[in-house]
Formats: C-alpha cells, structure tokens, sequence
C-alpha cells in the first residue's frame, strides 16, 4: 500500500486549486456578497441558495445542512472518493508530482479505486478515439457519422471512437498501461470470457459519457454490423464510478451555457445532443439509456439556480414513445422551481434527422419553448376520452384534476384549471376550480405528498397519482376472510410479481385505496421504490427497492411475504394474465368508489334542507360524477380506468 502523503504537498494542492473552480465546475455559483459566492446545495435538495464559497478562506459551508470544509472535503463528497484519492485527484489537474512518507512516489497501481478507474477510462477514450481516426477497420463508423452530417472535426470535439471488432484489442491495451484484470472487470471496460477478461464493447461507435466534472465515467456504443446481435445501444453497466440515472451526456460541454443562459434542452439521443450543439445550441443534454428522473433534476437544479426566468425544454419524438417519454418526465415536473416546456419537431424528427433535412437553424427554432410541458400533459390524458358523454369528461376530470393540483403556483394554478375546463367542455369552471384547490389543499396538508382525500372522510373523486401517506398505522393482524382485504392483497401480490399486468394503472391509485393499514404501507413502500413501472423497467433491482423503501421491519416482512406467496386464482380462472389483473384493480377501485359515494351521499343529507345552495350544488354534481364513473367501472371494467 502506498503510504502517508506528504504534508507539504497536500498543502501545495490546496493552494494550487482555487475552491471556487473547483466548486463551479458542479454547480452555478453567484456573489453572495463580501468576497463570498453562493449556490445550490449539492448535498441535500433546497429551494434558496444557503451554500456559500469563500474563495480567500478556501472553504464552503451550507448553512441548511452544516456541511463544510475545504476543496480537499468538497471533492471527497460530491465525488465519494477518500482523502488520499481526492487529493491525488487534485494534484493530477494542478501538475503536481505527490510524495509519500512510506515508499516514496506513488506508482500508479497503489492509486485509489476511482482514481484507478478514471484513468482506465481515459486512456480508453483516447485509444476509441485514434480507431476512430486512422483504423482501417472504422470506415462502417466514419460513414455513419458522415450519413448524419458528422465529419472529423465533430467527432472529435465529442470524443467519439470506435471499438474494433477483436474479442479482447482494449483489454490487451490497457493490460499493458498496467492495468490488472480485475480493474479491468470492476471499470466495465471488459467482461469475463472462457478464458478470462474480453473487450465489453466489439466493433461499435463509441460515445464517452463525462461526469459533471467533465471525467470519463462511461461509455455509449452503437451497433454497427448487422452480425452483432446485442442491442442497438449498449451502455457501460453500473460501476462504482457509473450511475446511469445520475449522469448526463453532454454536461460537461453544456454546464456552462446552461448556468449562464438559465435554460437546458433536453434530447433523447447522444446524436441529438452533437447536431444541437453544432447548431449553436450548446445547452442540450441527454440521459444515458433511461428515463429523465429525479437525480438527472438535481444536476440541472444546481445549474440553473431555479431562478424565475430558467428554462427546461424536452425535446421528444411524436411517436408513442416519444409522448410517453414527456409525460414520464412531467411527473417529475413539479420538483423544478423552472418553467419547463416541450418540443415536437415536424413530422416527428429528432434534432438529428432535422438537422440534416431543414438545417442548423431548424434546430435552434424547436429549442425555442412551445408548449408548457403541463398544457401537453393535460391534453394527453383529455385525448384519451369520450367527451361527448357525461362518463367520459368525468373520468377526464378524474385523471387530470390531481395533475393540475401539484402546480405550485396557485395564481397559474387557477388558470390552468379554467383552461382544463374548457378543455373537458365543463360550463362550471368553478366546480372544477374549486375541485382543484381542494385537492392542492388535501396535499398541503399532507405534507405535500400528494392530492389524495380520503376515501372515508371526504367527497371527492377516486384518487389518481396519489403520493404517500407518513406513518400509515399498522392496525390489528389481518383477516384474510374480509373480501375486501382478500382483493387488495391480490393487487399487491400482482403489483410485486407481474407489475407488467398492473401498470401503469397501478401507479395512479392512492395509498387510502388500500384500506388495511399493512397493505397500505406496503402500496407506499412500491410508490416511494418507482412504482410498477420501475418493475416492469427493471425487475431485478425493484423487489430490493421496494423493501428498502419500506419503513419498518413489518411492512419489509410484508412484502416479502407478498412478493413469494402464491397468487390465488378463483373457479374457473384459468392463469394469471390481463384480465385477471384487470378484474382486481376494477374490484379494490369500484370499492374505494362506492365507499365515496356513501359519504358524499351522507353529506347530501346533511346539507339538505339548511345547506349553502351553492355547497349542495356542487356536491350533488360530485355525486353525479362518481356514480357515472361507477356506472363506467361496472360496464366497461379496466377499459374505463
């Protein structure tokens, strides 16, 4: 093992590298004033800056989390890495050689894991990046480039390569570096064979993939050759270094411009990103083969500092996926203090196929914001129902009311709620007005988890895109006789074990559908976890996910329990599969309707006769809503959720 590094040098790194360059380079900082610069935390979420840099001083301080220290402490952090590796990583940006109290210069295979892995990929990229460049072999990837209005110099802006089609050219290559094998195997670079470590990625274009800090984490290959039968695209699998749901293709070129202009485009593809950036906008960004989430948001907030006049724009395809795309990423929309917005392009082209037919300035255009990402959203879910019948606008309204309450802003609130509206052709813009406040009230009180009333306390429509409730109570053993918790088990043993059966639908009912306490908490512990969806996404991360997320030993005890026991098929039931799912999820959702009913209908009795005219008026219309979405339940079964 390598020994103590030097106290002088450690001292020397800490001079060499100012804490604001290094600070900036993971978020956008501003003056604070008397010599000091703020941003957004990195280390926990907040609305208002509270971190400030001391650039004199050398240190940070966050004065909502009481994190702080010195460039050495802030790159340990953000980064994971140790003390011997941060400052090992420091130097090597400053040119510094380190010196050791025991065993003098560190060789670099004593370097910390990360350090290690870093530079493996690295010396890959480069070594891509000349195959791509001068190899014989990489006429296939030139000319895809080519096709795509891509020549040399774009190639190599982005760093883009080319891996030969030899079972093992990198990993001999690197071997030679002095690189072990397990390096090798713990970087993604390389893969087990028969007979030991084989190049991960043959005969691909190879795309690096930088972390904020602009180091090579990762990579993107596309498949060339019609012999190769893995999948079109091929990412670099988690690694200690690698997180595809934490980083961004292109932040590293983009962080800048998006810090300096407030505003980020959002693409799907690492082609998009490149034919964005050679039409001059250089904000685009792109997730690196999964959904837009929750920790790609925190990168972009620290960017953009959410002030008012921030801009988020998805560019998607107009395809199925494409559409489903924005409203996955809608769900998240309201976690941005940014406006967010989202662009089709004509004929549904990606930027990359709009730049090569209508040219560099057709690009800069769909970048420009179109439709605020909530009006699309609405109009997606509207576009799925009859509104020339009662049922259809009701079970509209049903849907898009709660979307419309997790706007923040209540004065924009408001007006999105006159627009859903109209949108539905409801002449009582107040009932849905007040529909909606209501809601957002609901969830305010809630903690701001989510618009879910609960069904045996409060009128109102079935909950759908529910949040969760805090310390749902654990209640008495359950008795597995009461029909009503019979379904409701079956629906979670579904949710856990055939999620593809139950989403999306799954995902929009609420935690007080679920009226045992147990199986409630275990409906929470699936949202918290991502949902089915995330189930049917990645099954095999998900069960682990679902039980971390639930809160105690009980409710983990629970789902385990649910998630290996038998799902029980009634007479004459011949397997498990859509219309079995569909015929619990109508059961457990006609019942949290009827029991609705029953307490609108209470309230009806109590108003009457001494009631507010207006108070009666706008719960018999309630009333009128939830039996014409019974009504549908009961004649069109999961059709009509």
């Amino acid at each position: 093992m390598a020994g103590r590094i030097n106290d002088e040098d450690v001292k020397a790194v800490r001079d060499a590298v100012p804490i604001d360059a290094v600070v900036s380079e993971y978020l956008q900082l501003r003056n604070a004033g008397g010599g000091n610069l703020k941003g957004l935390c990195p280390f926990h979420d907040e609305k208002s800056p509270s971190f400030q840099v001391s650039p004199s001083k050398g240190f940070f301080h966050c004065f909502g989390c009481q994190e702080g220290g010195d460039t050495i402490t802030f790159v340990m952090k953000i980064d994971h890495l140790t003390f011997s590796e941060a400052v090992e990583r420091l130097a090597g940006q400053a040119g510094i050689t380190l010196r050791y109290e025991e065993g003098g210069y560190n060789p670099s295979h004593q370097r910390g894991e990360r350090i290690r892995l870093v530079e493996a990929h690295k010396i890959a990229a480069q070594w891509y990046a000349e195959q791509l460049a001068t190899g014989p072999e990489a006429d296939t990837g030139r000319a895809f480039l080519a096709d795509r209005g891509f020549d040399q110099a774009a190639a190599e802006h982005f760093g883009v390569g080319y891996s030969p089609q030899g079972w093992d050219h990198l990993t001999r290559y690197l071997r030679g570096k002095g690189f072990s094998d397990k390096e090798l195997l713990l970087s993604g670079l390389s893969q087990e064979g028969r007979r030991g470590p084989i190049d991960r990625f043959r005969g691909r274009l190879m795309w690096p993939i930088r972390d904020i800090g602009g180091d090579v984490v990762g990579f993107g290959a596309r498949k060339l050759y019609e012999a190769d039968n893995g999948p079109k695209y091929l990412n670099t699998p988690d690694t200690a270094i690698y997180k595809k749901s934490q980083v961004l293709y292109g932040i590293d070129l983009a962080k800048k411009d998006i810090a300096k202009a407030s505003r980020a485009v959002v693409v799907e593809g690492y082609t998009d990103v490149m034919a964005c950036h050679l039409a001059g906008v250089t904000t685009a960004i792109a997730t690196c083969g999964t959904a837009f989430g929750g920790d790609h948001i925190k990168i972009l907030r620290r960017l953009l500092m959410d002030n008012g006049s921030a801009r988020v724009i998805f560019t998607f395809d107009g395809d199925a996926a494409g559409q489903k795309a924005a409203l996955r990423a809608f769900e998240d929309d309201q976690k941005f203090a940014a406006e967010t917005y989202i662009a089709i392009a004509p004929d549904g082209m990606d930027p990359c196929d709009l730049r090569l037919a209508k040219g560099d300035d057709a690009v800069a255009d769909l970048a420009e914001p179109r439709t605020p990402l909530f009006e699309f959203a609405l109009r997606q879910i509207v576009s799925r129902y009859d509104l020339d019948t009662p049922a259809g606008r009701a079970s509209a309204l049903d849907e898009a009311a709660p979307v419309v309450a997790r706007i923040k802003n209540s004065g924009a609130q408001h007006e999105v709620a006159v627009q859903l509206a109209g949108m539905l052709g409801i002449l009582d813009t107040q009932f849905v007005v007040k529909r909606i406040a209501q809601l957002a009230r609901w969830a305010r009180d809630r903690g701001g988890k989510g618009p879910v009333p609960d069904p045996r306390q409060r009128g109102g429509a079935p909950q759908q895109h529910a949040g969760p409730a805090r310390n749902t109570p654990r209640g008495p053993a359950l008795n597995l006789r009461n029909p009503v918790f019979a379904t409701e088990r079956e629906l979670l043993k579904l949710a856990l074990q055939r999620p593809e059966l139950v989403s999306p639908a799954f995902d929009a009912y609420g935690v007080d559908e679920f009226t045992a306490p147990p199986y409630a908490a275990v409906r929470e512990a699936i949202m918290e976890a991502g949902g089915a969806e995330f189930g049917v996404q990645d099954p095999q991360d998900y069960l682990v996910r679902v039980r971390e997320a639930a809160p105690d030993d009980a409710v983990r005890a629970m789902v385990t329990e649910l998630a290996v026991e038998a799902i029980m098929l009634h007479r004459g039931v011949k397997g498990v599969d859509e219309i079995y799912a569909g015929a619990q999820l109508v059961t457990v959702r006609r019942r949290a309707v009827e029991r609705r009913i029953r307490d609108i209908t209470g309230r009806l009795t109590r108003l009457s006769g001494h009631g507010d005219p207006a108070e009666l008026a706008a719960v018999q219309n309630e009333l009128w809503i939830l039996q014409q979405y019974d009504q549908n339940l009961r004649e069109h079964g999961a059709a009509a959720l």
